[in-house]
């Protein structure tokens, strides 16, 4: 059996993957995302895909001729063509719960950047300006303690990071399909999640129902001074109505791991905002995060050649 990882793998990753698929018996190769030739030659004679975040389309279908299965590294399955797969007979399957909690970490380290000015102030300090800030930004720092947050889907990620919020003196709601009593925090509807939260943290799908929806109805019903935290999908949010807001003075600031469109436009406004911190949608990349999804890959692979039920099959 073959399986084509199709990421820029760092030399880690590359270790991972290859001392786990022997493991497990499969032939496993990785091809850089921007290596169009290396792809089609190596998904040629492929039975598994290993999707990151570049698109699955009916055209990468087609170049695998072979392919059973496209099993996502990850939960978000919004850059496969789920309805392509199941047309051409194509398993998908992802993985839950496996990279819960890097980005519940990422999502913490954002909350704390955001609120520590630390993107205004690292640069700053390399500069040799670090004892003559801007004195406005300063006043705009502040601690999570005493601090609202609400998060927007309430799953393993939020969940866990619910309790250590918790314990530094935060105080947390959350807006999700249903309450979970066993949970910390509690629950509430999204539109008093808006305008109750210090700190809005989203951490659902992207659908068709979730797209947009922090618009600027949603930003404009937010606390002043309150910050958007997004680790999820990138068209959860409107980024020109959160652009405005943000340099309005209505938001105190944003913390961002993905983006409408990425790799993100570095002429994205976004980025040249001292109130904003970003990252290159890596809250999820993590060497640990990284074993358990290949566990759980190659437990699938194994499955496949044996005609056994897939874990967490999608189609």
């Amino acid at each position: 059996m073959k399986a084509v990882l199709q990421y820029r793998a760092s030399a880690g990753f590359q270790a991972a993957l290859a001392r786990d698929a022997a493991a497990a018996g499969v032939q496993a190769v990785a091809v850089d995302e921007t290596d169009d030739a290396g792809f089609a030659r190596e998904i040629a004679d492929a039975d598994v895909l290993l999707h990151v975040l570049k698109r699955v389309t009916p055209a990468t279908l087609a170049a695998g001729p072979k392919l059973k299965l496209v099993q996502k590294l990850g939960v978000g399955v919004n850059t496969i063509d789920l309805e392509a797969c199941k047309a051409a007979g194509v398993a998908v399957a992802n993985m839950p719960g496996t990279n819960s909690q890097a980005v519940a970490e990422m999502a913490l380290a954002l909350m704390l950047a955001v609120l520590r000015r630390l993107s205004y102030l690292d640069p700053l300090t390399r500069a040799g300006g670090g004892w003559a800030p801007d004195l406005d930004q300063i006043d705009g720092t502040g601690e999570i303690a005493g601090r609202t947050v609400g998060f927007v889907g309430y799953g393993s990620s939020a969940s866990r990071l619910g309790r250590a919020l918790e314990a530094l003196g935060a105080t947390v709601i959350y807006a999700a399909r249903s309450a979970k009593p066993d949970l910390p925090g509690r629950f509430v509807t999204f539109e008093t999640l808006v305008t109750q939260a210090d700190i809005v943290s989203l951490h659902l799908p992207l659908t068709p129902e979730t797209h947009g929806l922090i618009g600027a109805r949603a930003l404009a019903a937010m606390k002043p001074g309150a910050i958007l935290i997004n680790t999820a999908r990138g068209d959860l949010v409107d980024e020109e109505a959160l652009l405005a807001a943000l340099t309005s003075g209505h938001l105190r600031g944003a913390g961002l791991d993905v983006f409408a469109q990425e790799p993100v436009d570095p002429a994205n406004p976004l980025l040249a905002l001292p109130n904003v911190v970003v990252a290159p949608h890596m809250a999820w990349l993590t060497p640990e995060t990284l074993d358990r999804s290949l566990a759980v890959a190659f437990d699938n692979c194994g499955r496949l050649a044996h005609g056994a039920p897939l874990l967490n099959r999608i189609v």
